[in-house]
């Protein structure tokens, strides 16, 4: 049974999500030498692939794989600059635009 393109998108957003969780798992992981970021790290990224597979039965896997990795690279560095100190200049920021410009084309055009 198909499940519609809307709830594949939601999908495929939670996917990417859920790949945030498992990039900044492993850093605070500190090389899966810290249990409960690790299983953290390990959870997410199962749930990740999980929603990512639900979401490829319905969208085209170029389009699916691209939010999926730009959603999931732009929002781990958002948590990098909010949350662990990462550096936010200029050029940083608005190759993150570039990302998110990406993503949104994506979006647009499938």
């Amino acid at each position: 049974m198909m499940m519609g393109r809307h709830m594949a998108w939601a999908m495929l957003i939670i996917a990417a999500l859920f790949e945030v969780g498992w990039a900044i798992g492993l850093k605070l992981s500190d090389g899966f030498s810290k249990l409960v970021p690790t299983v953290f790290t390990i959870v997410t990224f199962i749930l990740s692939f999980v929603f990512l597979f639900q979401a490829v039965k319905e969208l085209p896997i170029g389009t699916a794989y691209a939010v999926w990795t730009g959603i999931g690279a732009a929002g781990t560095v958002i948590v990098g600059i909010l949350f662990l100190g990462e550096p936010k200049d200029i050029v940083r920021l608005l190759c993150l635009v570039l990302i998110v410009a990406g993503v949104v084309g994506l979006k647009l055009t499938s």
